[in-house]
């Protein structure tokens, strides 16, 4: 009964959050799902490798629709033996969104009973970090798998404190099964900073240990915690090794076309620009607490009621057409080319925060304060220069990442954990009540003073104007000032809304401190306030209008009537969807493309089309069988230009053209009729040989069968030639037959493949079968079966030694 009684609080907390994620996010039990355009653009990548799932019940690993050609690895891959996948589908039993909702919440509150926080004060916290704006915004754009790694921050950091808790056992279990969930949610980006923000907690820890003199502890900690997360990662062994074999062919990876004057970082990652394109602003920050004093992004649009519409009415505009750029004029004036919504934290989360801080002693505090500090510096990217170029220099792996702003997601952790424990120690007997009043009192002056300031004197504080608009200010006066006035005003409207939350959770806290308000009244009071205070700003985001029924969104992918006309050609071919631009993958859905959508792209493809393609090189086009090119007329219709120079699926060429190095394979591509020659490093000039050709008109060759993964030719060769295949040239899982019996295949014009091939008829094949993915499949299964074992001997020796298993819920000595 006593066991019931102990777990019966934390069962109905489980079941609240179920109810509350089902409420916040209600149209899925309609049967409505949330319109969230990254995912609607994978939908159409991962369209063909689905498709092929479906058809044949067989995984394929190549993806011919994207790109012109590239592993599935990142794109929705299903790896043999990955029963962490399995293990996830269950722990997100809820219909989507609601699921990652869910998932926030009962990982941090999980989190908060490892920390021993009361279960009460625990359920706060845990809404804290699961309505922070920014990570109901990630879900509402569809960056589901960011939205499924932040998730499990929580868990990871349970399991690690677990072990330093000196429960070595379970914590490792903890950790390492936590590790295994964190990868499986496959967002290697936020699990580096989380990785960031372990290695602040090991500094903080390690300094602790020297100074009580328990360092034996700390590195017995880590031992085992090293262990934890070997085997965490070996149960996804072949993700990881998949992603690290596909990633330095992409645009994260090398950088072919590197010279002695691309800096060291660039050479083998992203460049600096493009990882900070989206570097959040110092003053930018200062929307952590109130939400709109930078706008509201592209959520929020300027009205009728706008003094930017009544300005437009003035000059003369119609009403409609008033209306109409009111509507198209953002209220966002930051540095970043622009947001969904500000990473609103919550004023009252944020205020408990500093409360939490300043009561809070020791290692929690450092670490706490050392992952906030850091995660607010290196998002300022390029605002902060000095910084972020240290870091992207010399920091390993930090510039395969980009958008920079994103490492705040630390602080979506660290701040809810602070104000938790801005409240337990609030709570707490053990701290005179002087020095809480003290630190209260400090709290509410530096957030009220900030929150009065900007409603009293904002308007003159700030310049209320973009990067972007410097031309407008000069061109436009007038209506600059009209949106500057719109600006201040909802500036003002929030700063003094923050000032209301302030006021109300310090009336709060400060009855409860004279006794006056009982526990859990005040408890019950601040849930209310943080709820409240952060939900009516996400709901600006997301919120039911964004839901559609299943009919609605299946109608995206229906095909225009240019796509209908290009599908009555059933012939082998590629399409380049110059209208809706490269990063899309409209085409993805009803083509083989040159067009695609993802972070991590093939480094090649992206080379050749701004190096080629993008200024007009049709010879490219043609080696990359592209018969079909969309465009967009004056009038604004799509129509379809069909590319009759296309070279077709494959071709035997009359010379060979060696050259030296990349740059100068990438430049001969300019110089060249790709029909009649073949561009290739000298590297391979030795393996290829005394290979000799002659003009041929006889020799012909045709496709066969085109599955993604299994390419097939008929070929007829009147005399030994070389052929070029317009696919995508991938060395780790391609292999080539003639007849059966394997051949080398050659990296040809940058990108593609060619094969030598005798005289004669003979059946060419190519065959996608990645090594990796066996060997990582092997490691997956035998690291599963330790993880399982490891559980079971767990539990036998705590039931041999206690002789019964309820005593795993003890706290070990």
């Amino acid at each position: 009964m006593s066991l019931i009684k102990r777990f019966l609080p934390h069962i109905f907390v489980i079941l609240g959050f179920i109810v509350i994620s089902l409420l916040y996010f209600n149209p899925v039990l309609s049967g409505k799902v949330l319109y969230q355009n990254d995912i609607k653009l994978y939908e159409s990548m991962a369209k063909q490798q689905n498709e092929h799932r479906a058809k044949t019940g067989k995984e394929t690993y190549w993806n011919n629709a994207a790109f012109g050609g590239m592993p599935t690895y990142q794109i929705g891959a299903r790896f043999p033996h990955d029963y962490m996948d399995k293990l996830d589908r269950l722990i997100r039993f809820l219909p989507r969104p609601a699921d990652y909702l869910f998932l926030y919440l009962v990982s941090f509150y999980i989190l908060m009973l490892v920390m021993r926080v009361p279960w009460k004060i625990g359920i706060i916290g845990a809404l804290a970090f699961g309505f922070s704006t920014y990570l109901i915004i990630i879900i509402g754009v569809g960056h589901n798998s960011k939205a499924h790694a932040i998730a499990y921050f929580p868990l990871v950091i349970a399991g690690i404190l677990l072990v330093f808790q000196k429960r070595y056992f379970w914590g490792s279990v903890l950790t390492a099964l936590a590790m295994g969930l964190e990868i499986q949610a496959n967002h290697y980006q936020m699990t580096y900073y989380l990785g960031l923000l372990v290695a602040v907690l090991g500094v903080s820890y390690l300094i602790d240990a020297y100074k009580k003199k328990e360092l034996p502890h700390f590195f017995k900690s880590v031992g085992f915690l090293i262990m934890a997360v070997s085997l965490g990662l070996a149960t996804n062994a072949t993700t990881l090794l998949s992603t690290s074999e596909y990633v330095d062919t992409s645009i994260r990876g090398k950088n072919y076309l590197a010279d002695e004057t691309t800096r060291a970082s660039e050479k083998n990652g992203l460049d600096y620009d493009y990882i900070t394109e989206y570097s959040y602003g110092k003053l930018e920050s200062l929307n952590l607490f109130i939400p709109k004093l930078m706008g509201l992004g592209r959520a929020s649009d300027l009205g009728s009621d706008s003094a930017f519409y009544q300005k437009l009415i003035a000059l003369g505009q119609s009403p409609e057409q008033a209306n109409y750029y009111a509507n198209g004029t953002p209220l966002y004036w930051g540095a970043q080319p622009f947001v969904e919504a500000p990473p609103y934290l919550g004023i009252t989360v944020v205020f408990l925060a500093l409360l939490g801080l300043l009561l809070i002693k020791g290692r929690l505090r450092w670490w706490l304060l050392g992952g906030i500090i850091l995660s607010l510096v290196l998002s300022w990217g390029k605002n902060f220069e000095f910084l972020t170029r240290f870091f992207i220099d010399n920091v390993p792996l930090y510039n395969k990442f980009r958008a920079v702003s994103s490492i705040q997601v630390i602080l979506e952790l660290l701040v809810p954990i602070a104000a938790v424990f801005g409240l337990h120690r609030l709570f707490s007997d053990k701290i005179a009540f002087d020095e809480k009043k003290k630190k209260f009192l400090i709290s509410l002056g530096v957030f009220g003073g900030l929150c009065l300031l900007f409603f009293l004197f904002g308007g003159s504080l700030f310049s209320f104007k973009s990067p972007s608009e410097v031309q407008l200010e000069i061109e436009q006066p007038m209506i600059f000032d009209a949106i500057k006035e719109d600006r201040i005003t909802i500036m003002k409207s929030d700063s003094l809304r923050s000032l209301v939350y302030i006021i109300l959770i310090g009336a709060v806290l400060w009855f409860m401190l004279k006794k006056k308000l009982n526990e859990n009244i005040a408890l019950v009071c601040i849930a209310v306030l943080v709820l409240v205070d952060l939900v009516t700003v996400d709901r600006r985001s997301v919120d039911e209008e964004g839901f559609i029924s299943k009919r609605e969104y299946r109608a995206f992918f229906q095909p225009t009537q240019v796509d209908k006309e290009i599908m009555k050609d059933d012939s082998y071919y590629r399409v380049l969807d110059q209208a809706r631009g490269f990063n899309n993958s409209h085409t993805n859905y009803f083509f083989n493309s040159i067009n695609g959508y993802t972070a991590v792209r093939p480094r090649k493809m992206e080379d050749i089309y701004f190096g080629h393609i993008a200024k007009g090189n049709l010879e490219v086009l043609n080696m990359l069988n592209v018969k079909y090119i969309i465009q967009r007329t004056k009038e604004g219709r799509l129509e379809a230009q069909i590319n009759p120079s296309a070279n077709g699926p494959a071709w035997f060429v009359e010379e060979i053209q060696y050259v030296d190095d990349y740059k100068s394979e990438f430049k001969a591509l300019g110089d060249i009729k790709t029909k009649q020659t073949a561009i290739i490093r000298k590297d391979f000039k030795e393996e290829i040989g005394t290979l000799k050709i002659q003009k041929d008109s006889v020799s012909t060759i045709s496709v066969s069968k085109t599955t993604p993964d299994h390419l097939a030719y008929n070929v007829y060769a009147a005399q030994p030639g070389f052929v070029v295949f317009a696919e995508t040239y991938y060395k780790n899982g391609w292999k080539a037959f003639i007849d059966e019996k394997e051949q080398p295949i050659y990296p040809v014009n940058y990108m593609l493949r060619g094969l030598k091939v005798p005289k004669g008829k003979h059946k060419i094949e190519f065959k996608f079968e990645p090594q990796v993915v066996r060997t990582g499949s092997a490691i997956t299964l035998t690291s599963s079966i330790i993880f399982v074992l490891l559980i079971i001997g767990g539990l036998f020796y705590q039931y041999k030694k206690s002789g019964s298993l309820l005593s795993l819920i003890k706290e070990e000595k």
